[in-house]
Parts: structure tokens; C-alpha cells; sequence
């Protein structure tokens, strides 16, 4: 049994040194605090990271079918009337929204930018007093009221009870209102006149929209749109003006949901505020959107997606209308998918890095005070037979 002990003894790698033999001086005392304090802070800088979740990021091909993209947004315009301004948006399936309204919000803004009124995007009409029937009289007591759609009519008990009815068949037969004034819901609704009302006005249209996961399009520009000649194309004859300042500031631009980290380029913080000189002018964003997966710590999975952008203007010349005015968004999809995942550091790797930590200064400090001893044993000794000058 002894004979195993002392083998044990011998596997020592700590030899113990006696008191007696033991030399403190004030540089060791003062490398020995330096030291202290330098594996307290790293020790501190680990802990934390141990405490809070760490952010792995991982690329891989997206394979995903058949979803929707939500498409956020917030955008301003100072020059241009609630009234004009119509939301389209299409992609290359051939699926198109026309005069989107469904969670649209446009607020009417002065000069100043404040806001004058809040409505949701709608179609509906005002109240008329004997206005015209479909079939050519006007409305009497004890009659059903069905406006006259002017031939626009897909049968024959169609009916259009407002301007926006007349507008809208107008639209789906790729015709255009050349003077609202000429139909009778127009005239009694005051539609022209309404637009004058707002003139000087600004608008702020905020919501969302729900696309294809394909590329595609989405645009703000004045006046209803419909497809002639297999073109799409906007109707600005009604509002008899002559330029439409298409000026805009966008506050907020983001597709799907929002996570921790996230940069949308296009928001208020950073660029996106143009400003028109010429009469007519189209202001083109081309997207690259990039699919996102944020896995929290709580396993919480967010879909969501992030996106670059350039820009481009391109203006009228020498008078003619080169391009529709409005601010068009081309946005394309990205095949590689980025995965955030928030994850803990183990406890393993924590205690490994302390005692990383705490050797490593350990050995360091040993060497420096070793230096620093030595190298004044060798200066003292010098001074003592005369030859340190």
C-alpha cells in the first residue's frame, strides 16, 4: 500500500515549494492585481456571452412552394390627391390586382404634411336624387334604382349606382372616361369637383398587400388602370390635368414580418425621398428579395424576408410622355434562403473558455513577473560589483 502511494506521490506535477524558500516583491504584488483584474473583465465578457442567446446564420437553398409574400408599406405623397392615386400589382404567373383597395388606407395631408382626414380605400357613392336609369329614364317613387353603365354593362341587369360602378366597367372593358362630367353618377357625385377641393393636398397610403411568391410588380400611379391591347395602362383623361407630380417619401417598405436585426433599406431612417422637376416622371425600385427564417431562443420560427435595392428616374423629353407617371417597385426572388437560429452557448464550452481564461493569464503574468524579476536580480547585481553605470 505504501509502495502505491509514493508511485502516486510521484505523479505529482504540483510540487510544493516551503514557505520559507518563498520571495514577494512589490512588482509581483502589482503584476498579481494587474492580473486579477484583466481575468475578472474576460471572465465578466464570458459570463454575459454564456447568459445571452448568440445568433448562428446558415444559407441554403429555398425549396419552398406555393406561399404568399406580404408586402408592407407606408408611403407619402406631398403633391398628389388621395382621389388619383390607385395601387396595382402583378407578376409573371399573369395575376393581376387592379386598383387594389382591400386593407388600404390613404390619409389626406395639407402642405404641411398634417393630416386633414383618414378613410379606408373603398369603392362607394354618394346619394342621388332621381339620377338616371339603365334604361335611359330617371328614377321614380316606388322604383328599384340601377344607374346606367353607358354600354360598359357585361348583361343586361347590370347595374352602376355610383361614378366608381361607371369607372370600374369602364375599366374591365378597356375603356377610358374622358370627361366624368358626361355621366351622370360622376356629375351628381361631384367628382371633378372633389378633386379640386383637394388640389394643394397631399396623400399618405399605408397597408399591405398578399402577392404570389413569384417576381412581379407593384406600383403607385394616378387614374384606374386596365389592359389595351394586352398593355396595361392608366386612365388620367378624368382628372384634366396637365402633369402629375409624383414626388414621394417612403416612410416604411418591408416584406413580411419583422425580426430582431432586421435592415429595410428603403425606410424612413435611411433614403427614399425624391423629389419631381420635370411634369412627368416614373421612379423605379428593382428589389432583390432574399426569403428569411428567424428561429428564436423560444423556437419561435418567423418567416419573413430582406431585400437590396436600386433606383432609377427616367423623365420626359422634349415634352413627350416617354413613361407612365407613378413609382413602380420590381421586386425578384432570391433562390438562397438565410436562417437566423438564436441558440445558448453550453456550459461546457463556458467553463472550457474560463479556464481558458484564467491559465492563460495565469501563465502570462507568470512570465512577465518572471522577466521582471530576474531581469532586477541581474541589474542589482551589476550595481553591487560596480559595472551597471
Amino acid at each position: 500500500m505504501d509502495g502505491l502511494l509514493s508511485r502516486l506521490r510521484n505523479l505529482d506535477a504540483y510540487p510544493k515549494v516551503n514557505e520559507d524558500f518563498y520571495s514577494r516583491t512589490l512588482s509581483g504584488g502589482i503584476i498579481t492585481l494587474a492580473s486579477s483584474v484583466v481575468m475578472l473583465l474576460l471572465f465578466v465578457s464570458e459570463l454575459r456571452l454564456y447568459l445571452h442567446a448568440v445568433t448562428e446564420t446558415t444559407l441554403r437553398v429555398d425549396t419552398s412552394r406555393g406561399e404568399q409574400l406580404r408586402i408592407n408599406f407606408d408611403v407619402t405623397f406631398p403633391a398628389l390627391q388621395c382621389s388619383i392615386i390607385s395601387l396595382d400589382a402583378m407578376d409573371i404567373s399573369g395575376q393581376e390586382h387592379l386598383d387594389v383597395k382591400h386593407d388600404i388606407f390613404k390619409q389626406r395631408i395639407d402642405a404641411h404634411g398634417k393630416v386633414i382626414a383618414t378613410r379606408q380605400d373603398a369603392v362607394g357613392g354618394m346619394k342621388m336624387e332621381k339620377p338616371l336609369q339603365h334604361h335611359g329614364g330617371r328614377l321614380e317613387h316606388n322604383e328599384t334604382y340601377c344607374g346606367s353603365c353607358y354600354g360598359a354593362q357585361e348583361s343586361d341587369d347590370q347595374c352602376c349606382n355610383s361614378c366608381e360602378d361607371v369607372r370600374e366597367a369602364y375599366r374591365k372593358k378597356g375603356w377610358g372616361v374622358s370627361n366624368p362630367d358626361l355621366l351622370d353618377q360622376c356629375k351628381r357625385e361631384g367628382f371633378l369637383q372633389a378633386i379640386k377641393d383637394e388640389e394643394g393636398e397631399g396623400c399618405n397610403i399605408y397597408g399591405f398587400i398578399e402577392v404570389n411568391k413569384v417576381a412581379g410588380n407593384f406600383h403607385f400611379a394616378p387614374g384606374k388602370s386596365f389592359q389595351q391591347s394586352n398593355v396595361h395602362v392608366h386612365d388620367l383623361l378624368p382628372f384634366q390635368k396637365d402633369s402629375f407630380n409624383v414626388s414621394h417619401k417612403i416612410n416604411k417598405l418591408s416584406f413580411g414580418e419583422y425580426f430582431p436585426g432586421v435592415v429595410n433599406p428603403l425606410d424612413r431612417m435611411h433614403r427614399a425621398q425624391w423629389v419631381q422637376h420635370s411634369s412627368y416622371g416614373m421612379y423605379q425600385y428593382f428589389i432583390k428579395v432574399v426569403p428569411t427564417v428567424y428561429t428564436d431562443i423560444n423556437d419561435h420560427i418567423i418567416l419573413s424576408n430582406q431585400f437590396s435595392v436600386t433606383e432609377h428616374f427616367r423623365s420626359s423629353e422634349s415634352g413627350r410622355i416617354q413613361a407612365l407617371p407613378g413609382v413602380f417597385f420590381f421586386y425578384d426572388l432570391s433562390p438562397v434562403k438565410v436562417t437566423f437560429t438564436e441558440q445558448h452557448v453550453s456550459f461546457l464550452h463556458f467553463l472550457t473558455n474560463v479556464c481558458a481564461i484564467v491559465g492563460g493569464v495565469f501563465t502570462v503574468s507568470g512570465i512577465i513577473d518572471s522577466f521582471v524579476y530576474h531581469g532586477q536580480r541581474a541589474i542589482k547585481k551589476k550595481m553591487e560589483i560596480g559595472k551597471f553605470n
